[in-house]
């Protein structure tokens, strides 16, 4: 290979570029990015970014030493990957021909329709959103967040802690119930209680009301009005409620695009030398028999050296040879959470538990360490507060591994995936 193309250049994207030079790739490599800055780290962007406790310059994913010798196009957006002539156009009219292509292209926050033209209502997902929203976030200030995720319950938290008047608004029973279920999602949310955050939960925004209250875009969002028909007033809005992968530029690539670029537990698509890596990638997990994004950093910093192993050894392998690298279960989804100075961390998946035990610690003293069961066997773990406890559960429970689907063998052209289980 002579040149290897990584469209994204967030965490999965330089995750993969150091993954390519640190497995002996010395051919040309091109970092792709719509974002016209250097790889930046997210997460801190809901928390210490946004509390005031780091600048920009802290967020920063590269070290003053690292020399990737990559070419970076940046500000430039792919549009279209055409994965028999291996060329990726751009949004400023060049193209980039490449031998093997890494996609990263992550994912974008989703949105309401009708928020659209208010000032003061907000999604978090770059650096420039969180700008955006610093600016307004201020000591007494009236927040609403709409989504009671990850995203959602971070900001709630962060607002807390600066003084502004929060509110929470969750379709489900409670706080981050969709990856934790609704008992322990429940105690999560009563630490938003008694830290000061109002919880209205099982409910759907039916609209948000503009200055004036007459349903216009008035430019300023004056109030959140919910289905039951009841209004809480706002100052600022956050909306968060989800990520949309970034795949429509792979439209006609011939990829499989259902809920991301659809993966083998190694990150192969269905076209000869491309991968996809990152919240933008549905890897098929032999434990579930299904694909799955993993829509966190962990896998946005771990996968990409497994998809590269690939990669590489795939290229030199004969024509049509699968060479079974990245054959072995992936390890499970993992996560962490920090909200009012409580470590969150969670490994495994809780759908399809029937049941939920405290193996230690106590809730009410917000350090615990629950396991979930299915079937009598232990699937899944969370921790609060309980870092050495966790690690330990959450190297047990990746050690219990079913066996792995057989690889899929290399494609000549660009087609579905469909594992050989």
């Amino acid at each position: 290979m002579t040149t290897i193309a990584v469209v994204g250049a967030s965490l999965a994207g330089i995750s993969s570029a150091r993954a390519l030079r640190a497995q002996g790739y010395r051919g040309r490599l091109v970092i792709i990015g719509d974002e016209g800055r250097r790889p930046y780290d997210r997460p801190p962007l809901s928390k210490d970014f946004l509390a005031g406790r780091i600048t920009a310059a802290d967020l920063a994913l590269e070290s003053d030493d690292e020399e990737l010798e990559a070419e970076w196009l940046l500000g430039v957006a792919a549009t279209g990957l055409d994965t028999r002539r291996h060329v990726i156009t751009c949004s400023d009219g060049r193209t980039v021909a490449y031998d093997s292509a890494i996609i990263a292209t992550g994912s974008r926050a989703r949105i309401l329709p009708a928020a659209a033209g208010f000032g003061n209502v907000h999604t978090l997902r770059t650096l420039e959103d969180a700008q955006r929203l610093k600016e307004q976030l201020v000591p007494g200030c009236r927040l609403v967040v709409i989504g009671a995720g990850f995203v959602g319950a971070e900001v709630a938290a962060t607002a807390r802690s600066i003084g502004a008047d929060v509110t929470l608004i969750g379709s489900g029973p409670a706080p981050l119930s969709g990856p934790l279920g609704a008992r322990m999602g429940a105690l999560i949310g009563g630490l938003h209680e008694v830290n000061g955050v109002r919880l209205i939960s099982g409910t759907r925004i039916e609209s948000l009301v503009a200055d004036g209250g007459n349903g216009g875009h008035a430019g300023t969002a004056s109030a959140v009005r919910l289905s039951d028909g009841s209004t809480v007033p706002a100052d600022v809005v956050v909306l968060g409620l989800g990520g949309i992968p970034n795949v429509e530029w792979l439209a006609g690539s011939g990829l499989d695009l259902a809920d991301g670029v659809r993966c083998d537990s190694a990150g192969r698509t269905g076209a000869l030398g491309v991968s996809a890596v990152g919240d933008c990638a549905a890897w098929f997990d032999s434990r579930s028999g299904s694909y799955q994004r993993a829509e966190h950093w962990t896998g946005a910093l771990e996968r990409p050296g497994r998809a590269v192993a690939a990669l590489l050894a795939d290229a030199a392998a004969p024509a049509g040879a699968p060479t079974g690298a990245g054959t072995g279960a992936l390890e499970l989804p993992y996560f962490w959470s920090d909200q009012y100075g409580a470590r969150l961390q969670f490994a495994g998946t809780a759908d399809g538990a029937d049941s939920v035990e405290i193996e230690a610690g106590d809730p009410a003293d917000h350090t615990f360490l629950a396991v979930y069961y299915r079937a009598g066997e232990a699937v899944a773990v969370l921790g609060v507060n309980q870092p050495r406890l966790f690690t330990r559960w959450r190297r047990s429970l990746n050690g219990s591994t079913s066996k792995e689907c057989a690889p899929v063998p290399r494609e000549t052209g660009a087609t579905s995936l469909s594992p050989a289980c």
